[in-house]
């Protein structure tokens, strides 16, 4: 009978399987947690328990990771409705595109620093230029209007999440910052800066969602003015 010596060592740990969706997924949670530009490949092999070599089977680098990024941030924003006026389709997809950033830490700023690479991101972009297309903007009116469309959105949004993590770092209530805002404002020298003086309220105001409505209502009505036009346009070849 044949004895087999026995070995006093732990048993193996098994190896981690990891998938590319499991990477982005832990990849989104740490920028919610730590911020764009803290999010490392390092940190996020910690967070996932694993070596950084494992990462790069999945991702090349920091500039891929944050390309996935977008693509996942995209698809978490509702596609807007296929149906009735361009105008409105293009106001819900602002408010959706809004809140859908708004919805994870620097999600404006990780969309502005990539190209738009990626199924789910791509289908935004195709219905924002069917949309314009067929409110009758030609194809280079439709191409530039779709490129201020995200400059106006993203833009705001980045600044919105700015401003709100100022506000954090004073250490003060939002409030009593735009309070402070307009005290510093009303204290300047009335003779130098009249209408700055004049306007203080205003210049504090602290109302986001009427600022977003207002910019989104400009650029809805230019966007009016090039599809009339357009049209015009079109009866003049026709006639």
């Amino acid at each position: 009978m044949s004895i087999i010596p026995y070995r006093n060592e732990q048993p193996r740990q098994r190896r981690r399987t990891l998938s590319q969706a499991q990477v982005v997924s832990a990849a989104l949670a740490l920028l919610d947690e730590v911020g764009m530009d803290d999010l490392t490949m390092r940190r996020l092999a910690e967070k996932l328990g694993v070596k950084a070599a494992s990462l790069y089977r999945h991702v090349r680098d920091k500039g891929e990771l944050l390309v996935l990024l977008g693509d996942e941030i995209s698809g978490q924003i509702p596609l807007v409705r296929a149906s009735g006026p361009w105008r409105s389709q293009l106001e819900e997809m602002a408010w959706n595109v809004r809140r859908g950033l708004l919805a994870h830490r620097e999600a404006a700023r990780v969309l502005a620093a990539t190209p738009p690479f990626g199924p789910r991101r791509l289908r935004h972009i195709e219905a924002l230029l069917r949309i314009l297309r067929a409110a009758g903007m030609s194809g280079q009116d439709a191409v530039r209007a779709a490129y201020h469309c995200n400059n106006f959105v993203t833009e705001f949004v980045a600044d919105e999440v700015r401003i709100s993590a100022m506000v954090a770092e004073s250490r003060g209530k939002r409030k009593a910052s735009f309070e402070e805002i307009k005290k510093n404002f009303k204290s300047l020298p009335r003779d130098e800066y009249p209408t700055l003086v004049e306007l203080a309220d205003e210049l504090s105001e602290d109302d986001p969602d009427g600022m977003f409505r207002f910019g989104l209502d400009i650029w809805l009505r230019g966007l009016e003015t090039l599809a009339k036009r357009a049209a015009r346009r079109k009866r003049q070849r026709s006639s």
